[in-house]
């Protein structure tokens, strides 16, 4: 071997300190950016985990001042203001995406696209003020139907962009082969292309849901809380978002660690949501056999 071929390339070398020098600041930010994550979920786990019991699941919130209690009516509640949420948010938007993807064309598209990016965009809080305005100061009075508005029109652009990219995702032949046997398009649409994007659209639903879970702001415009069981539709009702809240900020060391529980099981039901979504996500858009 020729002594000139054992020279080291100055450039060469350069590029090589500046490839590991990136490498090794974002892997540094990335263990910075994923350890503060951990860092909270830990936090919150190790002070939310402690303080559950079964009473929190089963009980109302005890008296000010008083020890014990639960949160049992903002579990139900929660769970009635999401589902009234997925009533209203959920139709409108799959059907604004149906109309996206197979109807639209590029101008109105893309009108609709910035409009539905732009109330993706608006605050939540300023959501809860105009139905605050519309619902509850004409009727009088906070209420369940009223929370549930305001978490479903937060769902709806979230569920119109997510209806669209997986029913865009797919495949064309799979129309193009339906519209050669004679099928009329929206018979298409409805036997085929929905089908096909079933799995990703349920998983879009799931997401929309857990975004919406924890919200705050529009429920104390809305729902606004309540410290017993609210039946029906027509009452103020507490929900978990806004029972934490104000056990929080409450100069009292039990309700401090009825929040900690409470938020314990928030992320918790968020964390379940996503994860499931996530893995059906994962198996990517079913093809109907046949």
């Amino acid at each position: 071997m020729s002594p000139a071929s054992t020279i080291v390339n100055p450039s060469s070398t350069l590029k090589n300190l500046v490839n590991y020098t990136m490498f090794a600041v974002t892997g540094f930010c990335t263990l910075v950016a994923v350890g503060f994550l951990f860092f909270i979920l830990g936090y919150l786990i190790f002070n939310g985990g402690k303080s559950l019991s079964l009473s929190f699941f089963t009980n109302l919130p005890a008296p000010v001042g008083e020890i014990g209690g639960g949160m049992a009516n903002a579990l139900l509640g929660s769970a009635k203001v999401l589902l009234l949420a997925t009533l209203i948010g959920i139709p409108i938007g799959f059907l604004g995406g149906v109309y996206l993807s197979e109807y639209s064309t590029a101008r109105i598209a893309f009108v609709i696209q910035y409009v539905t990016d732009l109330l993706n965009g608006v605050p939540s809080i300023v959501i809860g003020i105009v139905v605050y305005g519309l619902v509850v100061h004409p009727m009088g009075h906070y209420s369940t139907f009223a929370g549930g508005i305001a978490l479903g029109i937060m769902m709806i652009p979230i569920s119109v962009r997510s209806t669209e990219e997986f029913l865009r995702a797919v495949p064309q032949s799979l129309r193009e082969a339906a519209l050669a046997l004679g099928a009329p398009k929206w018979k298409t649409i409805v036997t085929v292309v929905i089908p096909a994007a079933m799995r990703g659209i349920i998983s879009g639903t799931m997401l929309d849901l857990a975004r919406v879970a924890g919200e705050t702001a529009p429920l104390l415009f809305t729902a606004l809380g309540n410290q017993f069981w609210s039946p029906g539709w027509n009452q103020p009702t507490a929900t978990l978002p806004a029972m934490i809240y104000t056990y929080a900020i409450s100069p009292y060391e039990d309700w401090h660690r009825q929040a900690w529980a409470a938020g314990f099981v928030l992320l918790a039901l968020v964390l379940l949501i996503n994860i499931t979504a996530r893995m059906a996500i994962s198996r990517g858009i079913y093809v109907p056999k046949g």
